[in-house]
């Protein structure tokens, strides 16, 4: 069944998040981790933290700034990948060689575009030949490097570790414990995830991790305990996505769940932030605070995006009204206009919707008031997007496979020339007998051109088209390049054809013309070439099964002659 990871309607998205007051774990925002041990406990955490506003890729050039920014240069991109001075533009834009980095590789859940795909928890900025080279491996301690830039190391696992991989990626030990914490928050926060990849992970909701994965990530944390860079970009996430990390504002939370204090019961201390309580009752709201801005950036004429926003209270004696007021704000709607109180003092909180949808073209704001729930005052919420014409996209088109093993390569493909948000990239995978296995859509970014698969096994034909997408519209397909058994590939073709099978051969169904064809056997020799393959022409072939190519074609093409 072939999976496609988008849809027409694109949302909870979001391009910048502004905010003018600080942020930190409120008191109490913990305390539904109370008295809890274990599996409950661990439960809990992910209760808490798995429901928070999911912001888009392209969103995360506008957010780096506030969340990976040196301390002494906010222009300079602090990169836990390489000691390259790399500088943002101020424009939202992406930073020349510089990578947006799963630290925790989306090929582990099969690369869909989910939640984890665009969460900043574990989403970094990265030098690009050292994410190159980190590819999908698993975190390791390298015992031979292949790779080692003075801050990254690629290279065989020592023993013991490296779950079956063969190569493993092994960050500075000033950041071994920020990649911990984040593999910790990963593990809990998508912890009812089917994994593809299981080196460190496996499909249990309770612990998650793997032993040899827990031993090592326990010991970087404990090795390098929680930096002053961790909590300012952990408050910095959580104005942007009203969730936190855990493990960076109570440390010895990972000690109660897969350390040395596993199985006993964990409270948070009161007096630490985030605590079990205090003594206030005065009704107030957590997210968001007063000055959000929320920007849902560009959005293309006859497109709508979602944006959600987690609403959450503490104390609150009254339903919360919602209004949408000034400027153009027809242009934009929520879902309700009064939130539950019981809702809002939730844990997880209220997740309110807020739709854009333009009907004219240009820039567009509005503002968002949250008032009643026993507040004194209220909190606005300023809006802000753009209509853009629908974009004109072009086909690229796909190259052919390198780097081909017994069980791996690389696709290729040549760069658009317009301005795109992403590549996708649709593989397809059959057995030995021709049947479908499988057929998956894999989201690239733009400045990407080539994507390795390691899957590869003996046998198999592989098929691989490229689009690309720009505000919910994608181009016409590329032509199909096909990597077989018998090796025939760059098959370069944008017309369609179909077989009928007769005595003996096939008739071939076309629209037009499909230039030269070539037949191969099953042993990869070529056994006849056909100057201009036509509509209706027949092809009489001994029986066997042969692979056809066309000049034009989009995928090469199967006969088999009983």
């Amino acid at each position: 069944m072939r999976k496609i990871f988008y849809c027409l309607t694109i949302a909870a998205t979001v391009v910048l998040l502004r905010f003018n007051a600080s942020a930190s774990a409120p008191a109490g925002y913990y305390k539904s981790l109370n008295g809890l041990s274990g599996q409950a406990l661990k439960d809990a955490v992910h209760n808490l933290i798995a429901p928070h506003t999911v912001v888009t890729y392209n969103s995360l050039w506008y957010y780096f700034p506030s969340t990976d920014h040196m301390p002494d240069n906010a222009s300079r991109v602090w990169d836990m990948y390489s000691d390259n001075a790399y500088y943002y533009n101020g424009s939202g834009s992406a930073v020349k060689g510089m990578n947006r980095e799963h630290s925790f590789p989306k090929s582990w859940w099969g690369g869909a575009v989910v939640d984890a795909y665009t969460d900043l928890n574990h989403l970094y900025p990265s030098d690009g030949p050292a994410n190159l080279a980190k590819s999908n491996h698993p975190l390791g301690e390298v015992s031979s490097a292949t790779f080692d830039n003075g801050v990254s190391k690629v290279g065989t696992p020592v023993s013991g570790e490296g779950g079956g991989s063969g190569t493993v990626f092994e960050p500075d030990d000033r950041y071994k414990g920020d990649f911990a914490r984040t593999y910790f928050y990963m593990a809990t926060c998508y912890q009812d995830y089917t994994w593809k990849y299981t080196y460190m992970v496996n499909n249990s909701t309770w612990k998650t991790l793997n032993d040899w994965s827990i031993a090592m990530l326990m010991k970087w944390s404990r090795n390098d305990p929680v930096s002053d860079k961790e909590t300012s970009r952990n408050d910095a996430v959580y104005k942007i996505q009203n969730n936190r990390n855990p493990f960076i504002d109570l440390p010895q939370l990972a000690e109660y769940i897969w350390g040395n204090k596993a199985g006993q019961v964990f409270n948070v201390n009161d007096t630490t932030s985030g605590g079990g309580g205090g003594t206030t009752s005065k009704p107030e709201l957590i997210t968001p605070t007063q000055g959000t801005s929320l920007d849902f950036g560009e959005v293309a004429l006859g497109k709508s995006i979602d944006y959600t926003v987690y609403i959450k209270g503490k104390n609150l004696t009254n339903d919360l009204s919602v209004q949408l007021y000034r400027y153009n704000y027809e242009m934009f709607s929520t879902n309700v206009t009064k939130i539950p109180r019981d809702a809002a003092n939730s844990s997880e909180g209220y997740p309110l919707t807020v739709t854009y949808a333009p009907t004219a073209l240009g820039s567009h704001k509005a503002k968002l008031l949250l008032s009643d729930g026993g507040l004194t005052g209220s909190i606005g919420v300023e809006l802000a997007a753009t209509c853009l014409p629908v974009p004109s996209l072009s086909a690229v088109k796909a190259l052919p496979a390198t780097d081909i093993t017994d069980s791996s390569y690389v696709a290729n493909w040549e760069a658009s020339p317009d301005t795109i948000d992403s590549y996708l990239l649709t593989r397809t995978v059959y057995d030995g007998n021709g049947n479908l296995t499988s057929s998956e859509t894999y989201t690239m970014t733009p400045d990407q051109t080539s994507y390795p698969f390691n899957d590869r096994k003996a046998g198999e034909k592989h098929t691989y088209y490229v689009q690309t997408l720009r505000l919910g519209y994608t181009s016409a397909a590329s032509n199909v390049i096909t990597l077989d058994v018998n090796g025939v590939t760059g098959v370069n073709a944008d017309k369609p054809l179909a077989l009928l099978h007769i005595d003996g051969g096939v008739v071939v169904k076309c629209s037009e013309p499909l230039g030269q064809a070539r037949i191969y056997n099953t042993a990869g020799q070529l056994v006849r070439t056909i100057a201009n393959l036509c509509n209706d022409d027949a092809i009489i072939l001994p029986e066997g099964v042969y692979i056809m190519t066309t000049a034009t074609s989009r995928q090469a093409s199967k006969i088999v002659i009983r």
